[in-house]
């Protein structure tokens, strides 16, 4: 007759080389954390398994009971089959909206889990905003972010030059760093009073930093507004306050941008 395996032999299972995957890696797809973040419970002592206090590296396999803060960490057997477009959402958010405590919190939020932002936008401005459940895809996804283009709307006070403009394209900051800025145009948005709208695309670019670019030159900026990021883009059917989960066509691109960055980086699972 075939015994059912102790706690003891399961724990033994888990700190076997090739048994399973990483304990923070596990941690990181149950949507608890990213991966720095669940290395940083199990060297604080939050973390168990088979009851037994974690050790950073282990590897642990389906049987093995995981616990957070003495909770049971729930693991979906479907998360692999079920792919990005499970937990990945795209939110316009409005300038000034708390993010975790506004945006996120309107979400749909299975139980145990929390949504993790992509780059997220600095609190006084807004647009696109990316989130996910998924730790593991939240780290390789921003990584990949500095290889993207990434556009904005930036409202400025007046219309700049063309001279002016031209020194935006140069991206030099006052730190002596640099954007990549690709482009920097006037847009087809309405004139807002005495305000106009402009275009600029970079790679990798923050918000923080197209704000501290165009201050940098001179530019009176009172909004700066993410409309694409990477393969994603904001549409005039999304309002303000407003998310959706992703498409089958972008979750598909999503999860290629993920693996070809996490192919290319060499790290291990």
């Amino acid at each position: 007759m075939s015994r059912r395996p102790t706690a003891r032999s399961s724990k033994s299972s888990a700190a076997a080389p090739d048994a399973g995957d990483r304990l923070q890696k596990v941690l990181a797809q149950a949507g608890l954390a990213s991966r720095r973040e669940a290395e940083e419970w199990i060297r604080a002592g939050r973390v168990t398994v088979n009851g037994a206090p974690a050790e950073l590296g282990m590897r642990v396999s389906g049987r093995d009971e995981l616990k957070v803060d003495g909770r049971v960490v729930r693991r979906s057997r479907d998360a692999a089959r079920l792919g990005a477009e499970a937990s990945v959402f795209l939110c316009h958010r409005s300038p000034g909206d708390a993010l975790r405590e506004g945006m996120i919190s309107r979400l749909p939020l299975r139980a145990g889990r929390r949504f993790l932002a992509v780059s997220p936008m600095p609190h006084i401005d807004g647009g696109l905003e990316l989130v996910t459940t998924d730790g593991a895809l939240a780290e390789r996804l921003q990584r990949r972010v500095r290889q993207w283009e990434i556009e904005f709307l930036v409202r400025v006070r007046g219309e700049l030059p063309e001279a002016q403009l031209e020194a935006l394209r140069l991206g030099q900051l006052d730190d002596g760093s640099k954007l990549n800025v690709v482009d920097v145009a006037g847009s087809d948005q309405d004139v807002e009073g005495a305000n106009r709208w402009y275009r600029l695309i970079a790679l990798g670019a923050s918000g923080k930093d197209v704000r501290r670019l165009f201050e940098r030159h001179g530019a009176l900026v009172s909004r700066v507004q993410r409309t694409r990021l990477g393969p994603l883009a904001l549409t005039r059917d999304l309002n303000r306050g407003q998310f959706r989960a992703l498409s089958p066509e972008e979750a598909a691109s999503l999860r290629l941008e993920a693996s070809a960055r996490h192919a290319a980086s060499g790290s291990p699972e």
